[in-house]
């Protein structure tokens, strides 16, 4: 009885410690952000350097575990004092927005992440079963994934998709800690200091403090200098726009580009397990690509047709994902019967001439260490 009695008491003591533990966790992660994030990025680029299963399951967990990280530096940014918060990117902005709006947009984009990472290892787990039961996960995983996105459509009220769909890391918190001590970033009327004008007094170093009031003024800019100083105070029309004004809404030809452009990944994949027996054909080639294409080409004419001034009208948000998607369309190069047919034999031939030569051989090793992935998975060449 005594036993049961000291047992229950440890019961709750024990079940306190993972939350406490997480918590010094998260207090350890934003008072060294910055040592944290160089060694996510050492080990990153070890595992794009030294690729294989092995470097592919350490390159997700770093990856997810980074995603946890995003989230501790964003909660310990959102708990700044508002002078000493970072001036967020429009991406932020508009991400950001949404994700404190609608908590189903932040779980379904935190979904969509995740498959992100974990796609390419759930592709290697599904092909020691057989070619067959590979494709069947590819086209599932596309799916669940073409999903994610047409509901993250219908939540954002029809406005297209950005890459990603989450809040991007903007700053280490702790560099941000001795700042704003002395009034930095509030000016004489009380007013907050824009982000810019405080970037360019936090750089100047020094600065003058009134003997009778304790304000400060900073330093004049170098003479050399003048026209970044004043670019640096330049609002554009994206800084006083609400965060959902940063992208278009889109209707008609412009929803169904939008819609093609989610679903290409989904045909694409069904069309490569159909025709799975023929690496060389054509077809889901053509096929993926003339919808992609198509799709770009639907949504530019609607933008200008809607937008005022046609694509010079738009917002810096969607200039910046349209150049994303169109640079993505590069990547058909590395893909299905044009990588098979043209640029396996150009790689071949490229690691061929690297090899025996100082240096230039380890650079070869890598390449075909890619090579292996590129000709033999899926997901290595997704770009949605």
């Amino acid at each position: 009885m005594e036993l049961y009695k000291h047992a229950s008491e440890r019961v709750p003591e024990a079940l306190s410690l993972p939350p406490k533990w997480l918590n010094m966790y998260g207090d350890f992660i934003t008072k060294n952000g910055s040592a944290v994030s160089q060694i996510e990025s050492a080990l990153s680029s070890l595992t794009y350097i030294i690729p294989g299963q092995k470097s592919i399951l350490k390159h997700t967990g770093i990856q997810l575990l980074s995603l946890y990280h995003d989230s501790l530096l964003a909660r310990a940014i959102s708990r700044l004092p508002l002078p000493q918060k970072p001036h967020p990117t429009p991406h932020n902005r508009y991400t950001r927005f949404w994700t404190r709006k609608s908590p189903f947009y932040a779980r379904i984009a935190l979904t969509l992440r995740m498959i992100q990472y974990t796609e390419l290892l759930w592709e290697m787990t599904a092909k020691r079963r057989g070619e067959k039961v590979r494709w069947r996960v590819v086209v599932l995983l596309e799916a669940v994934k073409a999903i994610c996105r047409l509901l993250l459509l219908r939540l954002t009220n029809s406005r297209p998709l950005v890459s990603p769909p989450l809040p991007e890391r903007e700053i280490d918190p702790s560099t941000l800690e001795g700042e704003g001590a002395a009034g930095a970033g509030v000016g004489d009327d009380g007013m907050e200091t824009p982000p810019s004008e405080r970037s360019v007094e936090d750089s100047s170093g020094a600065s003058w403090a009134m003997p009778r009031t304790g304000l400060s003024l900073p330093t004049l800019p170098d003479s050399g200098d003048i026209s970044s100083f004043l670019l640096s105070r330049v609002m554009t029309a994206d800084d006083i726009k609400p965060p959902k004004a940063l992208l278009h809404r889109v209707s008609g030809q412009g929803q169904l580009a939008e819609c093609l452009y989610i679903l290409r990944p989904v045909i694409y994949a069904m069309a490569m397990q159909h025709w799975s027996g023929d690496k060389k054909s054509w077809r889901p080639w053509l096929l993926g690509l003339s919808i992609e294409y198509g799709a770009r080409q639907l949504a530019k004419k609607d933008f200008q047709e809607r937008v005022a001034g046609g694509l010079r009208g738009l917002t810096g948000l969607e200039r910046e994902e349209l150049r994303k998607r169109g640079w993505a369309l590069g990547w058909w190069a590395m893909r299905g019967a044009f990588y098979e047919n043209i640029t396996k034999a150009w790689i071949s031939s490229l690691t061929g001439k690297l090899r025996n030569k100082p240096l230039l051989d380890m650079v070869g090793g890598v390449i075909e260490d890619y090579e292996f992935l590129w000709d033999q998975y899926y997901f290595p060449t997704a770009t949605l």
